[in-house]
């Protein structure tokens, strides 16, 4: 049986002009500059790895923007420097220095291989970015050409990746600036035609001062063109270029709108893990940046592929295929439901998606793509339907129960994802092996929701397995428990009297606060949490607060750790004395009262004693005469006693102090304050 495959070569494919423009200059220098010129690039000439590898291996180095000055200072005559400007250019202070160290240093010297297409927008920006302008750019802001053409705009200026970005910009314009100024649009000279021409649109329809510039290159515009011709009629696209060029992702986007069957390759070693299409038209396109002998190599490769499948095929057709077979598949077509893949026999192989994964949360089109291998055990075989299905999962199974049965003797710890709550316990997988692990050592409390671990990674250790049907049993709180253990092992090696840690609060008492430090409890006295009295830990701490802690007291051999939390600087006397000293006067509380005096609050925490003969100028027979509870009134600090840590305070003081102030008042000053009264009670 014959394929009569077709394998077609874009007639656009590889170096486009600029490309080939800057690459003919390099490498004319290197042939004909001397052995001791040194001959660098700025950055990757072109978006290329292997062209790029072939560059460093001749000698030719890569010059980051940095360095330029260095490198610049030292060229001489014995030893003079080019350096060679990427065909995406670079920015405008890159050229200015470039510049400044060639006219300081006759023996540095510089090439400039930008793109004319580029230097071009480049030019647009310096003319059209004015103030009553936008300079708007459709492109990848972090792709240098990009970077290169921002840097030349001198007033307001956006970019943005596609048209979508372009339309919400327009939307959530909060600041009108849309509107208020005219709209210059350029594009990225390797930007996809179709997204180009849709973002034409919509400017015109949201902007009707807009001005735009067809900046796509005209060759980028052909080669896009007619691989979009070629995907059209050929059943499998290769697409030939550096992972990193842009306009090369371009091309395989537009290819793989068409055609299902694209590949992206940078050489022909990229061929060898792809399947060999069967199909009667093979197309091959390249991005502006692959060589042409890559491309050669390519299409050689191809074609030789072709004839051993054809070979291949031919054969496959005299085998036969059985139940319990295990066969090896290239994978054809990836759906959410199965795979299907070229098996070398006259059926196609199918695995639907239980059969290759227990985890419902797993995608097929995140685990496999087109091109990929796959080893799988034959279940059924219909020539009617012309399919054999498969299974994944028995393969796995079987190469896996061996590291499963070697996990069980090592006590190895094995760490793997809970897929789903079953009676008694949780089901994990370690690797393609189901791992029951009952509730009780699941490390889930007995009362507590076993599904909670569903969608979880975890440790656990195999505890028992059964050959018969390669069942295995596995214990997570075994490991919990370890892990507990070992915590408070490291930390009762390093813990000290003093040491401060931050820990949760765990639980309470009547005595105290119960503070988890990691593994290990402490106990914060209920003296310990306030200056004050308090009657619960209740009115400091809550359950789950995170607090900061010292230890106060340790006794190793019980195990037992007495925490402290209030500090000094906490100290209700502290923040007193720090505050006031005899003689201030301060705003007072009454808390309580008393036969012999009231008890004023200072601060929080510090109570001041007026002793009744304080309390007013003339006698009381209590002090309720005059005062009340919850009354904030002025008072005078006349005492303070370090030691026990008492404050006496006086009204009496500051009412005397008034009293004697108004006596002092000379009589025409007070007749005329009387005056100034009577004659603003008439006025009202």
């Amino acid at each position: 049986m014959k394929n009569n495959s077709k394998i077609i070569v874009a007639e656009n494919a590889g170096f486009c002009f600029g490309v080939k423009r800057a690459t003919d200059t390099l490498e004319e220098a290197i042939e004909n500059s001397g052995k001791n010129v040194r001959i660098f690039t700025l950055g990757h000439i072109i978006h290329n790895t292997i062209y790029n590898n072939d560059l460093l291996e001749r000698g030719v180095c890569v010059l980051e923007e940095d360095d330029i000055e260095n490198i610049a200072a030292t060229a001489m005559q014995d030893s003079p420097v080019k350096v060679f400007v990427r065909t995406h250019g670079v920015t405008k202070d890159i050229h200015d220095r470039l510049k400044k160290c060639a006219d300081e240093n006759s023996f540095f010297t510089f090439v400039d291989c930008t793109c004319p297409f580029v230097t071009k927008i480049h030019r647009l920006a310096d003319e059209h970015s004015k103030e009553d302008t936008v300079f708007v750019i459709i492109g990848d802001p972090k792709h240098p050409e990009v970077r290169g053409i921002v840097s030349h705009c001198k007033h307001e200026f956006r970019v943005y990746k596609s048209s979508d970005e372009l339309k919400r910009a327009f939307e959530e314009d909060d600041m009108g600036i849309f509107n208020k100024k005219s709209v210059v649009l350029v594009a990225q000279t390797t930007q996809n035609l179709g997204e180009w021409h849709k973002t034409q649109n919509i400017l015109r329809k949201l902007c009707t001062n807009s001005i735009i510039f067809d900046t796509i290159c005209n060759v980028t515009e052909i080669r896009q063109l007619e691989a979009q011709k070629l995907a059209s009629v050929c059943d499998y696209m290769i697409v030939i270029g550096g992972k990193d060029s842009s306009n090369t992702a371009k091309l395989t986007e537009i290819c793989k709108n068409i055609c299902k069957n694209t590949v992206w390759v940078e050489n022909a070693d990229g061929l060898h893990e792809l399947i060999p299409p069967t199909a009667k038209k093979v197309g091959i396109a390249a991005g502006a940046s692959t060589p042409p002998r890559i491309i050669e190599e390519v299409h050689k490769t191809m074609s030789t592929k072709i004839e051993n499948f054809e070979e291949m095929l031919e054969e496959s057709l005299c085998k036969t295929l059985n139940t319990g077979d295990t066969v090896t598949g290239i994978v054809t077509a990836v759906s959410a439901a199965e795979l299907q893949l070229d098996i070398g026999y006259k059926v196609t192989g199918v695995i639907k998606a239980e059969q290759i994964t227990d985890d419902p949360s797993q995608s097929l089109k995140d685990m496999f793509k087109v091109g990929d291998e796959v080893e799988a055990f034959v279940i059924r075989v219909s020539d009617i339907e012309g399919i054999a299905e498969l299974s994944k999962k028995r393969v796995d199974s079987d190469k896996n129960w061996g590291e499963i049965v070697a996990a069980y003797e090592a006590k190895t710890v094995l760490e793997g994802k809970v897929i789903e709550a079953v009676k008694g316990g949780v089901v994990a997988l370690a690797g393609a092996t189901r791992v029951f692990i009952p509730g009780a050592r699941s490390g889930v409390p007995k009362s507590g929701d076993l599904s909670t671990l569903v969608g979880t990674t975890v440790k656990f250790r195999i505890i028992e397995v059964k050959e018969f049907g390669h069942k295995a049993y596995g214990s997570i709180s075994d490991i919990l428990r370890e892990e507990r253990q070992a915590r408070e092992a490291a930390f009762w090696a390093t813990v000290e009297e003093g040491k401060r840690y931050k820990g949760t609060v765990k639980s309470m008492t009547t005595y105290g606060a119960f503070v988890d430090l990691g593994g290990v409890d402490g106990m914060i006295h209920t003296t310990e949490l306030s200056w004050k009295r308090i009657k619960s830990p209740a009115e400091v701490v809550s359950i789950g607060d995170e607090v900061e802690v010292y230890v106060k007291a340790l006794d190793v051999e019980k195990k037992r750790i007495s925490l402290g939390y209030k500090t000094e600087e906490s100290n209700p006397w502290k923040i007193f004395t720090d505050k006031y000293q005899v003689g201030d006067i301060a705003p007072v509380k009454i808390v309580s009262m008393m036969p012999f005096g009231a008890f004023a609050e200072v601060v929080d925490g510090v109570d001041g004693l007026i002793h009744i003969s304080n309390i007013a100028l003339e006698r009381i027979a209590k002090p309720a005469d005059v005062l009340e509870i919850g009354q904030v009134v002025d008072a005078k600090i006349i005492e303070i006693d370090y030691e026990k840590c008492k404050v006496s305070l006086s009204i009496r003081a500051l009412l005397e102090e008034t009293k004697a102030a108004e006596e002092a008042m000379p009589e025409d000053y007070a007749a005329e304050e009387v005056e100034a009264t009577e004659e603003a009670v008439e006025e009202q």
